[in-house]
Parts: structure tokens; sequence; C-alpha cells
């Protein structure tokens, strides 16, 4: 049956008269933004901004590569930035002094003329030895794939081992600004996205305007929000007026390339968080990409769902190189992620997916956890919390599982970089 006017659009939840459609959902967006913004206030005060926690003298000397008596001699001894003391003398470093005592240490080792140890303790990428800016992509488009979750401790990892780090949050919804405490409708305005840098009415801002500082010390972010979507309907209308003879730059495919040109002698590493479909914005981030990670969760559907995936995107892709466009990937990953290891199907798919694709999937997979779901419900991560909110046993898991994730892309990352063979 048709709806008539009184009919139509939502009823509302108290009783109410139905509205419109679009009046109803706007009603409920606005009212989840102001419980969001209160909860953010009660989460970060006074200044509703994420702050870091500090480590521990332990943990700050694993981040490094010492042990935790060298840390305490550096302290007696007056080197390196003065560490906070807490009960009973222990010492918390934040990650500003865990960055200082890396750089200091790097100093000590380079005086020394041992080169290779001062990589270890700041593992900056050298372009005079021909290491490249590492761009990866952390991609695939059926949401519930772990995605964002793998995007953000990968950033955060590298940035705990020393990296200088840039994420990139492509995806309209926004959910990596959101981890680092942004809310889209309310702390960004227009040209605050990457669109700001790509778009294509010859007014484009440089990337470095639009990069953002965060809480966490070495990593950057370029926020998303709604306005990226843009790109995907400025794009053909540009190809459209590119066949009539008007320049408008850049073909699509290579605009996040030409964007990150502008900061890119400033990052080891740059992380983007592609959209949940194969638009636009992921083919550009593909070209613009050294090194792709397609994350899969290990059920049935969702690896139908990803062969869909690769047909398109290898189709798309040819289409791009045909048109000129650069595609010389250092390595392609599949990522086990949400794996539960007692699951008997879901090591059966992982089993035959390492039957079908060998060492393209990485050897550790990222384990359900209840400590990455509850650290998420305060927008942190594993990286983030403190061990006290969780039971041992649970936290030492989701932290190996992580860890062996992180550290294994990051010796995929050093030896594009050729550091095994000069090691």
């Amino acid at each position: 049956m048709a709806a008539t006017p009184e009919t139509a659009g939502i009823e509302m939840e108290d009783g109410a008269a139905r509205q419109p459609a679009d009046l109803a959902i706007a009603a409920d967006a606005h009212a989840l933004s102001d419980q969001l913004k209160a909860m953010r206030e009660r989460l970060f005060p006074p200044t509703a901004r994420k702050t870091l926690r500090a480590f521990s003298s332990g943990e700050a000397a694993r981040l490094i590569g010492v042990s935790d008596g060298y840390l305490r001699q550096l302290s007696l001894a007056g080197e390196g930035p003065r560490p906070e003391t807490g009960n009973g003398g222990r010492r918390f470093y934040t990650l500003s002094d865990i960055a200082a005592l890396r750089r200091h240490l790097a100093e000590q080792a380079l005086a020394k003329g041992n080169a290779a140890k001062a990589r270890t303790y700041l593992p900056w990428r050298d372009p005079a030895l021909g290491e490249h800016l590492q761009v990866i992509s952390v991609t695939n488009f059926k949401g519930g794939s772990g995605k964002t979750t793998s995007a953000v401790h990968l950033a955060q990892h590298l940035a705990l081992s020393g990296h200088r780090v840039l994420a990139v949050d492509l995806d309209p919804q926004a959910s990596l600004s959101a981890m680092f405490g942004y809310q889209p409708e309310l702390d960004l305005s227009g040209n605050d996205t990457l669109y700001g840098a790509i778009r294509y009415d010859g007014s484009p801002r440089p990337l470095r305007e639009i990069v953002r500082p965060t809480y966490f010390e070495g990593l950057d972010l370029v926020p998303g929000n709604l306005e990226l979507q843009e790109f995907e309907h400025s794009t053909p209308q540009a190809l459209l007026r590119r066949q009539t003879g008007e320049d408008i730059g850049p073909l699509f495919f290579a605009r996040i390339q030409a964007a990150l040109a502008d900061v890119a002698d400033n990052y080891d590493v740059v992380v983007i968080d592609c959209p949940p479909q194969l638009g636009y914005l992921t083919l550009s981030a593909l070209c613009a990409s050294t090194s792709v990670i397609v994350t899969v969760h290990p059920q049935m559907l969702d690896v139908a769902s990803m062969n869909q995936f690769l047909f398109m995107t290898a189709d798309l892709l040819g289409v791009v190189r045909e048109a000129g466009g650069e595609l010389n990937f250092d390595f392609l990953r599949y990522l086990v992620t949400r794996f539960e290891p007692n699951d008997g199907p879901q090591a059966q798919i992982v089993g035959f997916m390492r039957s079908l694709f060998g060492s393209r999937v990485l050897t550790a997979p990222m384990v359900k956890s209840t400590a990455i779901s509850d650290a998420g419900l305060t927008k942190q991560t594993l990286y983030e919390v403190g061990r006290e909110n969780f039971t041992r046993t649970t936290i030492d898991r989701a932290m190996e599982s992580m860890t062996a994730v992180n550290g294994e892309i990051e010796a995929l990352i050093h030896a594009a970089w050729g550091r095994e063979k000069r090691a």
C-alpha cells in the first residue's frame, strides 16, 4: 500500500506523530552527537581531549630495547629526561620522555661510531640509503573485518617503536578519528580532511596545514568526516570536464600520492584507514600505497566477500595501470582478524587461506579479545589502557597477539627498506 501523508515517515518512540524520515533521522543524529560529546567530557576532562597514560620503567625499557636497570642508571646519572616518581620510588615515563631517551641513546651510539646500534634506538628511515616513505593501506570493503582496529593499533605500535607515523582517516564514518578523540561534527569544519588536499576546484589546501598532532608522541593524524564522500561525487564530474580539455590536475588515482608528497620528509610510515567500499578514494589510496594489508574475518561469507573484493580491485587497478598509474607494492598481506583459536571452522578457513596464499597470509592472527572491545568502549586501544583494568591472562593474551601482528608488519617495512641485507 502506498504511503499517504498521514502514514509516511517514521513513527516516534514516545508515541508522537510520525515525522518525515529526514527530520527523524536528523533528530536521532543530534541526540547521539550530544551524548557522545557529554561522554567525551566525562572521560577526558577538563579539555575533553584524550591524553596518554604514563608508562612504567619496565614498559619504557621494553619499548626502547634496554634493561630497566640501565634506565635507572641513566636516571641516577642525570642523563635524559627526569622520570616522574610515584609511590615506593617507582619511575614513570611519558611517551615524550621515551622519545627523548631514544634520541639520547642514539646520539651516544653515533658518538661511538655505531650507526647500526643508533638505528635500533631511533629507527627513522634514511632517504640517503634509499629508504622510501612507506604508505600502508588497510582495506576491505566488508564491514566488521577489524580494519580500523588494525589500522589504529598498527600506527600506534610503529610510533611506540620510535617511527614517525602519519595516520590518515579516509573513511567518511571517521572511526579512526574517533579513536584519537575527535568528534567530526564538532571538531572539524570544511577542508579539515584529506579531501581538502585532493579536491578539484583549484583551491586545495597543502596537506601540512591539515595534519594534526595527537596526544601520541610521534604520531600525527589527518582526520576524516563526511566531506570525504564529496570526492566520490566530484571525480566523475572532473573526468567529464577533462574530456572537454579542462586541466583538472592529476587524475584521481594520483591525487593522494601528490598530497602526501607535501609531508613525505616528515614521516617514516603513513597508515591509511580506507573506506569500506571500492570507490575513487580507495583506488587513489591503493595507487599511493607502497604496501597493502587486507583484513579478513575467518568466516566463509567474509572470505567469499573478499573474493569479490579481489576481483573488483584487480579489474579496476588494471584500468588504472593502463591509464598510467603506478602499482608497485613492496608487500601485500592478508591479516586474519577476530580469530578464535578454539573455533574449529575458523581454524579450517585460516588453513584454507594459507594453502592458497602461502606467506601472503600474516603468520600471526589478531585474536578476538574482550580486552580490545572493552578498551574501545572508552575509545582506547590496547596500548593505551592500563593493565589494572583487565585480568592478567586476558590482557597478556591480547597484547601478545597484537604485538606479534604489528611486529611482523614492522619487519616487512624494514625488509622493504633493505635493512635485513645491511644488517
